[in-house]
């Protein structure tokens, strides 16, 4: 009986071992190889502003009541964003080398933004939206890191975040990721199309214009089938709006349409942009005009949700 017993227990110890390894294996952090972002060269700083406006950074790690001009461009971080699973407090992103990322590497930075993998290989939340930053180019992180050097830095340290068990064990997200992350295409486009193809990079990428507008499963993962369908207001209060073609408002509007609202902040019937939009028509308005019109032609492109 004792050895039956000693047998049993050290084929559980083995299991346990096995499954817990493979697990491990499965859902570690996985950082991008070194030679990823080797041999990309000094960055272009003006292209790194563009990126920045782009993927609309100041809206978050901006210093809150920071509302315009310079004050905005202090990356100090400690917006508090409330969610299902807690509170996410923003980082500091400014160049500072204690309280914000002045002591990065441009692999800590790349792999931070688009893998989710901090500097110190942990994984990182997805209240950052690295799950859409995913496809941005190795040079448009080098352009963006080397534009975030030129801001001011500040010494101001974010608060830690507030999750309850067990969403504070960050070995989880291992298994999120798992199921959620990719950086494959969110739909089918005719990317033979150069202006098509930007707008799908725009959109799907730093633009990250699903975080919001897309809406989620009990696990925080995107719906499948419901791309930019609209989704509850996260600040509160009122939906996002569905922004595909088959929305019973938005969906009527013509290209230019779009392209002046981005441009703009008004509709073709005279209303204007609201709530957290305000901000992100600012940051579209900062583009080429090129670049507005590959997301209308994009918005325009992708698969009609009622």
């Amino acid at each position: 009986m004792a050895a039956r017993m000693r047998r049993f227990l050290t084929t559980a110890v083995l299991f346990v071992a096995v499954a817990g390894t493979a697990a491990w294996f499965l859902t570690r952090p996985e950082p991008w190889p070194a030679s990823h972002w080797e041999g990309l060269g000094e960055p272009d700083v003006a292209n790194g502003a563009l990126v920045f406006s782009a993927g609309g950074c100041v809206s978050c790690h901006a210093r809150p009541g920071a509302v315009e001009g310079e004050a905005q461009l202090v990356l100090s971080g400690g917006l508090a964003l409330k969610s299902d699973f807690g509170t996410f407090h923003v980082p500091n992103i400014s160049p500072d080398e204690t309280a914000g990322i002045g002591g990065w590497t441009l692999a800590e930075f790349g792999n931070a933004i688009t893998r989710g993998v901090g500097p110190h290989n942990e994984h990182l939340y997805p209240s950052f939206p690295y799950t859409s930053y995913a496809r941005l180019t190795a040079k448009d992180v080098n352009d963006l890191f080397g534009y975030l050097k030129t801001l001011p830095k500040s010494p101001d340290v974010a608060p830690s975040h507030e999750l309850p068990f067990p969403f504070n064990i960050r070995l989880a997200l291992g298994g999120w990721k798992l199921l959620f992350y990719s950086d494959a295409p969110r739909v089918t486009v005719d990317t033979s199309n150069p202006k098509l193809a930007r707008g799908q990079y725009l959109v799907e990428g730093p633009g990250h214009c699903g975080e919001c507008h897309t809406p989620r499963n009990a696990l925080g993962g995107f719906e499948p089938g419901q791309w930019l369908a609209g989704a509850p207001n996260p600040e509160g209060k009122g939906r996002i709006p569905n922004i595909t073609p088959g929305s019973k408002s938005i969906g009527s509007w013509s290209e230019g349409d779009i392209v002046t609202y981005l441009e703009t902040g008004f509709t073709p019937d005279f209303d204007s942009a609201g709530g957290s939009m305000v901000e992100v028509q600012k940051n579209m308005a900062k583009l080429p005009a090129s670049d507005r019109e590959a997301i209308a032609a994009y918005l325009k492109a992708v698969p009609a949700v009622q």
